[in-house]
């Protein structure tokens, strides 16, 4: 599909999503728990992709109006009856390949094209080293995998700069094994937020697990089991990144563009209030009411750390187009492995609507000062978060911008171009 997006002036009020990161562990956590309620959750195609895991392993995910029902696997998951299909979900194959190591049998796990060319190896052979079978059918650490167990927990050692995803994915599974699973980390752990994310979630859910120096724990033998049996989601801040953003460059003079259900939590990703704040944006965040306002400033460019926050490179990118000045967005390197290398591919897609760019294999670098956003017709590569941050540039450029695969979206923000039309923005599909 795909999606024109016009110069536009934006105000009003709108309501961030649900995080991604936390429903798909809050399913995952319900799965492994005797049954459990998740509110608020964020129902898209790669939280689909985590509920249909859940219901193969032989728990039952029932969606309701405002909350999904889980029926629980009890910590012992059946081997599947057929190959589990994680679509384009990253997050899904990470933590359900864990899941996986505690089933008494096999499993095969395969995704989308995309998916298919993301790394697994150090999860793998932690499984491995676990007692697990672990393999890529192509022998390069890549989907499809293969994998069986019953794991019953030890120590392993990995690299920490590929993904956060595969220590959540222990954790997560570890809480349920005998031993417990111990965690040395090779290299530092890149996307380290996430992994707070993953604890602070276990805690909810009645598990402990915690850091100690360059290592992770988590004792075994423990149960699943939120308060009340129930859990409920909170605003997600990568979604947020794009709603502060196109505030910050396009709310009508004199207006404000406010976002709800911004509460604080573990998530990395709510540094773009700070560096929103450090580009020189009118940005305001209620942390009691979890309302944040923002209004349209001249912004100027800064250098950002995504170390930690990959997830915020396109929205940074996007800002640093609109900005004057240079924006430099280091250490970088790790985002090229999502759904796309997310790196070239702003880079690219920004030069095409007149931004100046720079890119080398850890930094990304926006001339602002250099851009002349124009307008014009780009490639959203099939992700997400490349769609929604050329969005975020569409609103500043001197004429229309079309973005091909507008669909995409429905992986974290299904609504977003109803919203952003809801605030002021004119989109024609």
């Amino acid at each position: 599909m795909d999606v024109e997006i016009e110069p536009s002036t934006l105000s009003g009020t709108a309501r961030a999503p649900s995080s991604k990161s936390y429903t798909h562990r809050a399913i995952l956590a319900a799965g492994y728990s005797g049954g459990a309620l998740v509110y608020d959750p964020l129902v898209s195609a790669d939280t689909k992709a985590t509920m249909r895991a859940v219901d193969a392993f032989g728990g039952d995910v029932e969606r309701k109006s405002d909350h999904l029902e889980v029926d629980g696997f009890d910590g012992k998951p059946e081997v599947p009856g057929d190959v589990l299909d994680c679509a384009n979900s990253g997050t899904t194959m990470r933590l359900v390949t864990a899941a996986a190591a505690l089933a008494d049998g096999m499993t095969v796990l395969t995704g989308d094209s995309s998916l298919r060319s993301r790394p697994h190896g150090p999860l793998l052979d932690a499984i491995e080293e676990l007692g697990g079978r672990a393999e890529s059918t192509r022998r390069n650490g890549q989907a499809p995998l293969v994998v069986g167990g019953p794991i019953s927990g030890g120590e392993v050692s990995m690299p920490g700069d590929v993904s956060s995803q595969f220590v959540s994915a222990l954790l997560m599974a570890g809480a349920v094994t005998d031993e417990g699973i111990d965690i040395e980390l090779e290299t530092e752990l890149k996307s380290a937020p996430y992994v707070d994310i993953t604890i602070e979630l276990l805690d909810e859910f009645g598990v402990e697990a915690g850091k100690r120096a360059d290592s992770y724990r988590v004792e075994g033998d423990q149960f699943y089991e939120p308060e009340d049996g129930e859990y409920h989601v909170p605003g997600d801040f990568s979604s947020i990144s794009y709603l502060l953003g196109a505030g910050a460059v396009a709310a009508r003079e004199g207006e404000e563009v406010r976002v709800r259900g911004a509460y604080p939590s573990a998530q990395g990703d709510s540094k773009i209030v700070g560096v929103l704040g450090r580009m020189g944006a009118d940005v305001d965040w209620n942390r009691d009411d979890g309302v944040l306002t923002v209004e349209q400033s001249d912004l100027s460019g800064v250098e950002v750390d995504v170390g930690d926050t990959p997830d915020l490179l396109p929205t940074l990118a996007a800002l640093g187009a609109v900005a004057d000045g240079e924006t430099r967005i280091v250490n970088c390197e790790h985002v090229r492995y999502k759904e796309t290398d997310r790196v070239t591919a702003m880079a690219e897609e920004l030069e095409k609507i007149g931004a100046e760019t720079e890119e080398r294999e850890d930094v990304l670098v926006v001339h602002g000062d250099e851009s002349d956003l124009t307008g014009g017709v780009v490639d959203g590569r099939g992700d997400h978060r490349i769609v929604m941050a050329l969005a975020l540039a569409g609103l500043a450029a001197d004429g229309p911008t079309t973005i091909s695969g507008g669909e995409h979206v429905d992986v974290s923000f299904p609504d977003f171009f109803e919203v952003l039309y809801e605030l002021g923005a004119t989109v024609n599909r």
